[in-house]
């Protein structure tokens, strides 16, 4: 157990990825038509370096090459309420390319969900905008760079 453990734990490093990743293998949301799907994440998430690196007949994987697909959109049976809470957010490089995804997404038919902007209640550095895909699943770019 205590083997286990310790092969699950980051040392140290301050690095929320890291963490992340120690934890959680990849994460998946449902869309209700797999194509429409695809060209809206392939236009949201090019802005944050992110692209399609793979497809299946119900699913389709995205990451920043095709060693790291780690963000999956699957088809699901029919669209569906959002969970309460919860909603997956994406790392930008840069405070330019959160604008960017913002506009891109809306561009694709997601849904304004909180306009680009600094939120205080989390932090000085936390640069974020959200958007509701075309399935209403929450979506976020969030960069953690000072401007």
């Amino acid at each position: 157990d205590r083997l286990l453990r310790s092969a699950f734990t980051v040392a140290d490093t301050g690095n929320r990825g890291q963490l992340f990743k120690a934890m959680l293998d990849h994460l998946s949301v449902g869309v209700a038509d797999l194509e429409r799907g695809r060209q809206f994440y392939d236009a949201a998430l090019a802005p944050l370096g992110y692209r399609r690196v793979n497809d299946k007949a119900r699913s389709s994987g995205y990451g920043p090459d095709e060693t790291a697909d780690d963000f999956y959109i699957v088809l699901a049976k029919a669209k569906g309420q959002p969970r309460p809470g919860f909603h997956v957010a994406f790392k930008a490089p840069i405070r330019a390319a959160v604008d960017a995804f913002h506009r891109a997404a809306l561009a694709a038919g997601a849904t304004d969900d909180g306009a680009p902007g600094v939120r205080l209640q989390y932090s000085e550095n936390y640069y974020a905008a959200y958007v509701l895909d075309p399935d209403d699943n929450r979506i976020e770019a969030v960069c953690h760079n000072p401007e």
